[in-house]
C-alpha cells in the first residue's frame, strides 16, 4: 500500500536532494493518505543550498484531491514551517471543503474540465514556480504524462520483489496509453549502490 520500508536511506536521501531544486512538490491525495506529504529536506545544508540559489528555505507543498477526503491531522496541514496548497476538484463536498479551509491552508478550486492544465497554470503564474517535483502517486503521474508535461523521470530499482494481484505501478489510471501513445524515455544517468543493491536512474522524456 505504500513505499515505506522498501527504499534504503540513500534512496530517501536522494529524494530529499531532488527537493532542493523544486519550487513546488506535488502529491496526489492517495499518497497523502498513505504516507503523508511534506517538503522538508531533513538537512540544514540542503536548506542553505536553496537559500544560496535565491529560493525559499523549503519548497511549497501541494496536494491534488477530487473528493476532499484528506487526513487533516497530518503534517501537511499542521506544520507551520512550510507553505502548502490544496487543489480541490469541483465534486468535493461543501463540508469537506470548509474543513480544509479551516486548517488555514490555501485552497484552489479546480474547474470541471482541464483540472491538471489549470493546476499547472496556477503554479506557474500564481505561485511563481519554475520547477515542479511530482512525488506521487500513480494516477497523478498518469495525468501529467498524458499531457506530455513531464520533462524528467527519476526512478530507483531495488532488489525487492513485490507480488500479488493488485501491486502498484508508477503510472496508472482509467485510460491506458495505446501502443502508438507509449511514452519513451532516454537515459541521462545511472548510478549503483553496492551496499543496498539499488540502481538510481534519471531519464529525459522524449517529447
Amino acid at each position: 500500500g505504500s513505499e515505506a520500508g522498501i527504499g534504503s536511506k540513500t534512496d530517501q536521501r536522494l529524494m530529499r536532494e531532488l527537493r532542493t531544486n523544486a519550487d513546488v512538490i506535488l502529491n496526489g491525495a492517495g499518497t497523502l493518505r498513505a504516507t503523508g506529504s511534506s517538503p522538508r529536506l531533513g538537512d540544514p545544508a540542503l536548506e542553505e543550498l536553496r537559500l544560496e540559489a535565491g529560493k525559499t528555505r523549503l519548497p511549497i507543498s501541494a496536494v491534488l484531491s477530487r473528493s476532499g477526503d484528506l487526513p487533516l491531522d497530518r503534517i501537511f496541514f499542521t506544520a507551520t514551517d512550510f507553505e502548502a496548497v490544496v487543489y480541490l476538484g469541483p465534486d468535493a463536498p461543501a463540508d469537506a471543503r470548509a474543513a480544509i479551509r479551516a486548517t488555514g491552508r490555501k485552497v484552489v478550486d479546480l474547474p470541471p474540465t482541464g483540472e491538471i492544465t489549470f493546476l499547472l497554470y496556477h503554479m506557474r503564474h500564481e505561485l511563481g514556480a519554475s520547477v515542479l517535483l511530482v512525488e506521487g502517486g500513480p494516477d497523478t503521474n498518469s495525468q501529467l504524462f498524458a499531457l506530455d508535461a513531464i520533462d524528467e523521470y527519476f526512478t530507483t530499482i531495488g532488489p525487492v520483489i513485490v507480488g500479488g494481484e493488485h501491486t502498484l505501478t508508477p503510472v496508472e489510471g482509467p485510460t491506458p496509453f495505446s501502443r502508438d501513445q507509449l511514452r519513451r524515455l532516454s537515459l541521462l544517468s545511472a548510478h549503483t549502490n553496492p551496499e543496498s543493491g539499488e540502481l538510481y536512474l534519471r531519464y529525459k522524456v522524449r517529447h
